[in-house]
């Protein structure tokens, strides 16, 4: 069984190749920033990351015509059940349209469909961004025009999950847990019982603030900013997403120079980082109360959760609630690939929008 896992990020592409149920080789592949500041869309640089898996094949001696399947991180369409979902014209179409949003993950949809056609493969994605399965509940904002949407890093969340029940030898079915993803968006989810059952909206939503994503906002003020005549639509959306949080209150993003500085007596970033902090306590403290105090653990992932720093401050407000786990980084490669393995087996069921 021969499986090709991509996940498209915003400047590189992390690809595995998997035989006989383990990866034989991986790769994160950087791409050439001048030459993605030539596109003018995301969607324009479908050809470029096309020829960069062929390349990785090439490279390798993988011949494409042997895979079984392309599995892919998720694009956006409208909401589904989380599981393993077949690619399909219609998802195409849906993550062209750009209507439920649009990000590189949903050319990794075109790239794996046009993969599978031209070589014969499945093409799938395992927990797509659109997975929703809030409770009735959860969908209620305050405000009937606007309804919450399911928005978040489901794929991480319940591969990490998965990962912890294993660990400690339970069914992911048969816990409750909360996990904080942080990363560059940072999303806080209850895990009830294998379903996701609430989330903040990590992308331009609400929750707590992170390297570059402002979070939730006081809303009167947000309002009187974008009447105030001093920014339009898309530098409004730019402000909560791409110059919000770290990146807005020090100048920068990195976690690890930002929280040196805060070690070597930088005060500002100290507390900068310390109200990061707090913020993604308060939401955790939020979900834990959503489970009716049932979670059995609060786990910490992410990019962030790799720092003492961030996750010993964290753990300092919440471990009352719960024990904390730190799971570090992201399983997405490995969830997508045990997706697509369980397909091709027939171990789960295949959905299609």
């Amino acid at each position: 069984m021969n499986i090709l896992v991509i996940n498209l990020g915003a400047t590189s592409t992390k690809v595995a190749y998997h035989s006989g149920g383990a990866p034989v080789v991986e790769s994160n592949i950087r791409l050439d920033s001048l030459r993605l500041r030539d596109f003018p869309t995301v969607a324009a640089q479908y050809g470029y990351r096309y020829d960069t898996l062929i390349g990785f094949l090439n490279e390798n001696n993988i011949d494409p015509k042997n895979l079984d399947a392309i599995v892919t991180r998720g694009g956006h369409t409208e909401p589904v059940t989380g599981g393993v979902y077949r690619i399909t014209e219609k998802m195409l179409e849906q993550s062209a349209s750009q209507k439920y949003g649009f990000n590189p993950a949903d050319l990794g949809l075109r790239i794996a469909y046009e993969m599978g056609a031209e070589f014969g493969g499945e093409a799938f994605t395992v927990d797509p961004p659109a997975t929703c399965e809030f409770e009735t509940y959860a969908f209620y904002s305050g405000m009937p025009e606007i309804r919450r949407v399911s928005a978040f890093h489901a794929l991480n969340q319940r591969a990490v999950g998965k990962q912890y029940a294993r660990d400690h030898g339970k069914r992911y079915e048969d816990i409750c847990l909360v996990v904080a993803h942080m990363g560059g968006g940072v999303s806080v989810a209850a895990h009830k019982y294998g379903r996701l059952t609430d989330a903040n909206n990590a992308i331009v939503g609400d929750g707590p603030f992170s390297t570059d994503r402002t979070g939730g906002l006081p809303v009167g003020q947000l309002i009187d900013m974008c009447y105030s005549g001093r920014y339009n639509h898309r530098e409004m959306y730019d402000k909560i997403n791409g110059v919000g949080g770290l990146m807005g209150y020090l100048g920068e993003s990195d976690i690890q120079d930002i929280t040196g500085r805060a070690l070597e007596g930088d005060k500002r970033c100290a507390e900068v980082l310390g109200a990061m902090c707090y913020q993604i306590a308060k939401e955790i403290g939020a979900y834990a109360a959503v489970l009716k105090g049932e979670a059995e653990a609060i786990i910490l992932t992410g990019d962030m959760a790799f720092s003492d720093y961030l996750t010993d401050e964290i753990t300092r407000y919440v471990s009352f609630l719960a024990p904390v786990a730190r799971y570090p980084g992201e399983f997405e490669m490995v969830a997508l690939a045990d997706g697509a393995k369980s397909a091709l087996e027939g171990a789960v069921e295949i959905r299609t929008l």
